[in-house]
This record gives C-alpha cells, structure tokens and sequence, in this order.
C-alpha cells in the first residue's frame, strides 16, 4: 500500500462523494472511482457502501482511517521540512487573502514586490477560509481575525477599525427611520444599532464585505463597515458615532516549519510593510465624515 492510493482513500472519506473527492484533488472523479476500486480489490476488502446519501466507510475502513492520518501528517511534515530549508528567492509562493484585502491593500502594492524578486512566482488565492497551511494549501496567509490558530506564526500588525458609513445621496435625503445593511449572521440587534438607530429597520443582510459596499453605495442605508474597504469610496461618508472598538486585527501568518524559506520571508517583511504604511486608512484615521 503506498501513499498515493491512501489520498484517494482519505478525499472520498472526507468528502463523501466521488466528485468531492476528485474536486479536493484536482482530478475527474473517474479517477477517484477507480483508484478507490484498485484498492479496495488490493486489500481484498470493501471499503465503502454506496449510499444515496453518499459514500459511508466500511468497519474496514474505519480500522485503515487512523493509519491514513498518521502517513498523511509524515508527508506534510516532510514536504514542509524540504520547502522551508529552501534558501534560494525563486519558486511559486502561494499567498492567501479574502478578496477586499487584495484588492484593497494588497495588490495596488504588489507590483514593487514582483519587480524586486523576479524569480518568485506568486499565486494569489482569494478566500475567506482559512487555507490549509499545514497541507500547503497556501505558504503565507493574510487574515482578519480575533486569534488566529495556534499552530501559525505571525503577527498582528494592526488593529481593524470600523466605522458607520452611509452615501452621501442617502445621507442628503429627509428619512424618518433609518435603513440598515446587516451581515447575515446578525440575528441579533448590534450593540452599534441598539445605541445609535434603535427605531431603523432592516432592509438587506449579506455575506460578503464588497456586497455590503455595494449596497451602501446604492443608496441602500447604512452599514458598519471595515475603515479600508468604505474609505476607499468617494461617495461613502463616515458617520461621527463613537463604537465599541473591534478586537479583530489585519494578522500575517504562515507555518511554523516555513520561518526559514528566504521566499516566505521576505513576502512577509513586505506584506508587513504595506500594512504599517496604510495605518491610516485601516484604522479610520483619514475618514472623511458627513
């Protein structure tokens, strides 16, 4: 039994079906079915029943899972033993950031590190997740988060400020109630809503930063938004309301056995120098208020 067949078997446990499986692997899912099937006619043994539900491990598989874990944790130990002794400023680098911070923060800025290290090919994956830094999903990732994970390295390097921001069509209107913009997950009345608007009513939830700026824009109503993100709009004004300070902060983080990948590095002493240069903008300082 080698390796190779136990990622198979691992993809299909996680994710039930054949076409996960081969999503998570980057391969048809025919592949996942007959690699499955050479296995399960290698062991001798049935290691899935296929139900309409899904792929279900047999007790077989149950017995093999914890091995596949334990061989699984070695190669990635491995693979990031031999990248992270890597001393040489060349080879693809793979950066993870939520869309608004690339675009936002990040990418604007880019081009001076492209410029100075030619030989490092960067992937830029947008996601919201938190990439998988163990399996290598991703080499560095750019976070807002309260703490991230404790098997990362890293650093706040600034705290994330918000502010109430409306456009400056809508402000201008006469309104009786306020309209808000939500995030989906706030079933509950926010402490800034239950302080500042306690007779607005809701008009839309979201669950993405960048719809909720659109929808601001719009002339929608208002929103509490990251200082970064509703700044960067002219025709977004800031509301002069005092609000409890987020204990969320922009974070550069990356693997523990990466620390020493000269690639790594010095992507992360550059993501940390944009960040600290754009302090006013992410903590609200240059706001712009009606």
């Amino acid at each position: 039994m080698n390796w190779d067949d136990l990622r198979f078997f691992l993809a299909l446990a996680r994710e039930r079906t054949v076409s996960g499986a081969g999503r998570a692997l980057q391969v048809k899912h025919t592949t996942v079915a007959r690699r499955i099937s050479a296995l399960e006619n290698q062991l001798g043994s049935r290691l899935f029943d296929r139900l309409p539900s899904g792929y279900a491990m047999t007790q077989v598989a149950e017995n093999l899972y914890p091995h596949a874990l334990s061989m699984e944790e070695i190669v990635q130990a491995a693979d990031r033993e031999v990248f992270g002794m890597d001393t040489q400023l060349n080879g693809t680098l793979k950066l993870t950031a939520s869309f608004d911070v690339f675009t936002r923060l990040i990418t604007p800025k880019l081009q001076r590190f492209t410029d100075q290290y030619p030989g490092i090919d960067i992937e830029l994956l947008s996601s919201t997740s938190l990439a998988d830094l163990a399996s290598r999903q991703a080499d560095i990732a750019l976070r807002l988060t309260p703490k991230p994970p404790e098997y990362l390295i890293g650093r706040e390097i600034l705290p994330l400020r918000h502010g109430i921001y409306a456009s400056t069509e809508y402000l201008k209107k006469k309104r009786g109630n306020e309209k808000l913009i939500l995030w989906e997950h706030e079933r509950d009345t926010p402490e800034w809503v239950a302080d500042h608007f306690p007779a607005a009513r809701v008009v839309a939830r979201t669950t993405e930063i960048m719809t909720m700026v659109d929808a601001v824009k719009n002339h929608m109503g208002l929103a509490r938004m990251p200082c970064y993100v509703a700044d960067g709009e002219p025709s977004l004004r800031r509301l002069d309301l005092s609000l409890t300070p987020s204990n969320w902060g922009v974070w550069v983080l990356s693997h523990v056995d990466l620390r020493s990948t000269a690639r790594v590095r010095v992507c992360r002493e550059f993501l940390i120098d944009v960040i600290e240069q754009q302090r006013d903008l992410i903590e609200g300082l240059a706001s712009e208020y009606y």
